[in-house]
């Protein structure tokens, strides 16, 4: 329960502040450089699913076109894919309900939803974001090839070291930074020679439409990913189920908005979802919805550089995959570039490239907070819950270090 800034936790009874951006950012930092084997094991779980299903995305995706083009729309496709989450996320939490112990608060219960839906409003932003960033999936498509495709996805991971830095204040070494630059240059040497010249695109030349696309395709879903691990992370008492209700909620209203505004310009006959859908679509709307999940548990329980990265993963699988299903040649500046995001991603990792603590994580909690608290009383309960940011624990899951409850 929150009140008056300070979150009390409904099993001990123990308060802390909410949590700022940087409170958050080091709580994690620190349960990370603590993780148990149950915990590294949730992340190569995590890892090792995300890989196979972003590197099936786009593969899915070239394979649902005819003669290069949709027949479908692919707002239907989003559309369908947050349906599909949200039946997902209604099912798990009448599984979740029914092994609730008694005393516990009723996840199904009215007051509970109505009080988390107010808690997690925010969540309308990333999907917003996202219901954006889907649709530029397909257009993407368009352009570049899956695997060049997913080597421009990595580029979100820069944008949103950047956006981690300045919005939740999270720390990066120089080493890390460095890494980072390497994943640049292993995508350009990829990017060299990609996109087919002399085509024109809506009056455009292809590379220009091309390029204003990637540039949408890397910073909006960043935006959405830092923002949803955030809103994810700072309601973490909230079960993560009744937040992807929320989630996927909003991103199938705002796709369906997208299918009504589509059929005000092309017409009724638009409005019909299932209309040009083959069996390649329902695989990739069942991809798509897997991979939607999956993203959920790598924000509430790891971080987005952890997912992005996995996405890096993925690239080989979808160039080998796309080289032997559909005929795409794996050209040497694709090896190199692969090779040297790889690099990247081992120093970006590496134990050398940790940061070092040169303040404790009390001492930084009271000056983050200390602008917005002027009476003595605050800055007593201040020390005493940042203290407890990345130690505060309810039960025995290994989990909730992540955040204070």
């Amino acid at each position: 329960m929150q009140r008056n800034g300070v979150v009390e936790c409904s099993v001990c009874r123990s308060r802390v502040v909410v949590p700022s951006p940087r409170s958050v950012s080091r709580a994690y930092d620190k349960h990370r450089s603590k993780m148990s084997s149950k915990s590294r094991a949730l992340n190569v779980f995590l890892v090792v699913g995300d890989c196979i299903l972003v590197g099936l995305q786009p593969i899915l995706v070239f394979m649902s076109k005819v003669d290069g083009k949709f027949q479908f729309s692919p707002i239907s496709v989003n559309f369908l894919t947050e349906v599909m989450k949200v039946i997902f996320a209604i099912v798990m939490l009448i599984i979740q309900s029914r092994k609730q112990k008694v005393g516990e608060k009723p996840l199904l219960a009215r007051s509970t939803f109505i009080q988390a839906a107010r808690n997690n409003v925010l969540l309308a932003v990333p999907a917003l974001l996202y219901a954006i960033n889907n649709y530029l999936k397909f257009i993407m498509q368009l352009y570049f090839n899956p695997a060049t495709v997913k080597m421009l996805s990595n580029l979100k991971v820069l944008v949103i070291a950047v956006l981690l830095k300045f919005i939740m204040r999270r720390r990066f070494s120089v080493i890390q930074w460095e890494a980072l630059a390497l994943l640049l240059i292993g995508i350009s040497i990829n990017q060299l020679r990609t996109v087919p010249a002399g085509n024109t695109a809506f009056g455009l030349p292809v590379t220009a439409i091309a390029y204003i696309y990637t540039l949408i395709f890397v910073t909006v879903p960043s935006m959405a990913s830092v923002y949803n691990e955030y809103a994810l992370k700072s309601q973490y008492d909230t079960s993560i189920y009744l937040q992807n209700l929320f989630l996927y909620g909003y991103g199938a209203i705002f796709n369906f908005l997208g299918i009504l505004g589509t059929a005000l310009f092309q017409g009724p006959e638009s409005f019909n979802i299932l209309r040009g859908h083959s069996r390649a679509t329902m695989f990739l709307i069942c991809n798509n919805a897997a991979q939607g999940i999956l993203s959920s548990f790598f924000f509430k329980y790891a971080d987005t550089i952890l997912k992005k990265y996995s996405s890096t993963v993925a690239t080989i699988f979808t160039g080998l995959a796309s080289a032997a299903f559909l005929g795409h040649t794996l050209t040497i500046n694709f090896l190199l570039g692969i090779s040297v995001v790889f690099i990247s991603m081992h120093q970006f990792f590496s134990p050398l490239a940790k940061v070092k603590d040169d303040k404790p994580a009390d001492i930084i909690e009271l000056e983050d907070t200390q602008n917005h608290r002027s009476s003595e009383s605050s800055f007593v309960n201040m020390t005493a819950g940042a203290a407890d940011d990345a130690s505060h624990r309810v039960g025995t899951d290994e989990r909730q270090p992540l955040l204070p409850t």
